[in-house]
């Protein structure tokens, strides 16, 4: 009885840790970023960030290694799209993507293809 309550405990603090502890990044949501900055490197877009165009690789690694540097602060999917993948850290202003003649917000144009990511998986 005594190991069972003991095993009890153990699986109770595993859990806790697990809630609390941050930079814990879940698989769903660590696929889903890898899908996205995939998504952004091969789609011959070009990306506006601060007034400039970049290549859609530039792009996908300029959004990489923001994640990187503040992966631990990123709790979701939405969070990234939303703090690192369409935004300017320094200035604020919202980046752009132009795919063709479309220009289109990147957090919208992210958000679009998280929704069909996801929905794919069903």
């Amino acid at each position: 009885m005594k190991i069972l309550y003991v095993k009890f405990l153990l699986l109770c603090l595993m859990s806790l840790t697990m809630l609390v502890t941050p930079g814990i990044v879940c698989a769903d949501q660590e696929d889903e970023i890898n899908h996205l900055l995939v998504y952004i490197a091969q789609s011959n877009c070009t990306y506006i960030r601060n007034g400039k165009g970049y290549s859609a690789q530039e792009a996908r690694d300029h959004i990489a290694g923001k994640y990187t540097s503040v992966k631990w602060r990123i709790n979701s999917t939405e969070t990234f799209i939303r703090k690192i993948a369409s935004r300017s850290s320094l200035s604020g202003e919202q980046y752009l993507v132009i795919c063709g003649a479309e220009e289109h917000s990147t957090e919208l144009w992210l958000f679009k293809e998280l929704e069909n990511y996801r929905n794919q998986l069903r």
